[in-house]
């Protein structure tokens, strides 16, 4: 796990309070933290345990909202010989627990140039052959945290169904969890990555409003604007944000 122990401080008293020691009224669940036992609340997130036990997350943590994928997750569960997974910052700790998390998944990337692969099975076969070894057990829609058919485009991959691969993957988050527990070694976010590509280079229809948009772009039309933003504060930026106009 990519945490470090935070240093510890001295008590403030007029702190005391708020201390987990002295807060009687929360319900406290026992959690397992690099074999380590710790007491937290338990409606806490994975992610707000781990903080909440003195560790500061260094690597692992990006939006804390269930879209970035930073936060992949392993647990057990007393009595339970099932491997679990899910995302820190949006699954709740139970009683008992062990975890781990999984800043990074190793998993390779080829390099290919989009401009010159053909939307086909082929093009699958080539760049990522172990596809076709897929076995269907369903492991890769199970690990997943979306609840997306992963299974299900990996074997629209194999009958060279882009569209179908980027409907299903689209909202993949990349967290790595789907290739943990693949026994066949597939990457399955990166084979949904190709498929998406390869539907937007090649079979999406065309956006006049995209198009008109980076015409505008390269023009420089937004520059001003650009710098204005830039010189904005903190609050000032929210502000706008919120109050921008949307379809």
């Amino acid at each position: 796990m990519a945490t470090q122990k935070t240093a510890k401080k001295k008590p403030v008293k007029q702190a005391k309070s708020k201390s987990p020691k002295n807060d009687t009224k929360k319900t406290m669940a026992t959690v397992f933290i690099m074999g380590k036992s710790h007491e937290v609340p338990a409606d806490a997130t994975i992610m707000g345990a781990i903080e909440y036990a003195g560790y500061q997350i260094i690597r692992g943590a990006g939006c804390r909202e269930g879209f970035c994928g930073a936060c992949a997750t392993v647990y057990r569960m007393p009595g339970d010989y099932k491997i679990y997974t899910g995302l820190a910052c949006t699954t709740l700790v139970e009683d008992g627990m062990w975890l781990s998390q999984l800043p990074a998944i190793p998993a390779q990337k080829p390099v290919y140039d989009i401009d010159k692969l053909d939307p086909n099975v082929a093009t699958f076969q080539k760049i990522y052959p172990e596809v076709f070894r897929c076995v269907s057990c369903n492991s890769c829609t199970k690990a997943c945290p979306q609840d997306l058919e992963v299974m299900d485009y990996i074997n629209a991959a194999m009958r060279g169904d882009i569209e179908a691969v980027m409907d299903l993957s689209f909202d993949c988050l990349s967290c790595g969890l789907c290739a943990i527990r693949c026994p066949s070694e597939i990457v399955q976010y990166n084979v949904g990555l190709l498929g998406r590509r390869l539907y937007g280079k090649y079979l999406s229809k065309e956006s006049k409003q995209l198009k008109k948009r980076i015409k505008e772009v390269k023009e420089r039309k937004f520059d001003k604007e650009y710098k204005e933003f830039k010189t904005m504060k903190k609050e000032e930026l929210k502000k706008n944000y919120y109050d921008r106009d949307t379809e």
